[in-house]
């Protein structure tokens, strides 16, 4: 099943108001194995947007073990099809990939194919949705052309990506104990959790036809 997440204390752009239905945001990373670098940062990042109000997901360990894509097969793995409907579901998204040899992994670039299933959707692919994303690699040689590559691909895919993206050295030891080992990492991922949040926010306001100035609001404007 998928993961939930309790909310630390944090202030950000504070939840939706008046009743209204809270931004849904669904992560994706890691690796195959549970607890590497990567789904660490993910899983506290997205610790920090649920206390910032909004309704999480976590897609990581064996919920990313899913069958390579295949475009001509329409049948598709109970794993498979939790994914596109989580997807689906989001307002936005938090994508966390380790860095292998200069690019994202071949297990979060397969998930993310999966994507094209909602090519047809009324609002398609991650069309309107923003995108925070998160890059972990021992040493920095291939956190950029990472990052690059997965701005790239959420491009491709319609998707907003965020100003900031946060780029972890699996060399400086960036975490204790599941939590950020020093404060430039926590504000990096905190950083990633506010625009995330903000933009899912925003765009929500709008969606729903409601005041605009809380959608400057919503974005820190």
């Amino acid at each position: 099943m998928l993961d939930t997440i309790a909310p630390p204390p944090m202030q950000g752009f504070g939840p939706s108001d008046g009743g209204a239905r809270r931004p849904h945001i669904v992560g994706i990373g890691g690796t195959t194995r549970i607890g590497s670098s990567s789904e660490t940062a993910l899983r506290y990042t997205m610790g920090l947007i649920a206390g910032m109000g909004a309704t999480t997901e976590l897609i990581v360990g064996p919920l990313l073990d899913l069958p390579m894509y295949d475009p001509s097969d329409e049948h598709r793995s109970p794993s498979a099809r939790r994914l596109v409907q989580s997807l689906r579901r989001a307002d936005g998204i938090v994508i966390a990939t380790p860095a292998y040899h200069g690019g994202m992994s071949g297990v979060i670039k397969n998930a993310l194919d999966y994507v094209e299933d909602m090519r047809a959707d009324g609002r398609p692919y991650f069309d309107g949705r923003a995108v925070g994303i998160i890059v972990s690699a021992y040493g920095a040689q291939a956190l950029g052309t990472t990052l690059v590559g997965v701005r790239s691909i959420v491009h491709a895919l319609r998707g907003w990506p965020t100003p900031f993206a946060a780029a972890l050295n699996g060399q400086n030891r960036p975490f204790e104990n599941g939590l950020p080992a020093n404060a430039e990492v926590a504000g990096q991922l905190e950083t990633v959790a506010r625009q995330v949040h903000g933009f899912a926010l925003a765009q929500q306001i709008m969606n729903e036809g409601r005041d605009t100035t809380r959608v400057l609001a919503a974005v820190g404007t």
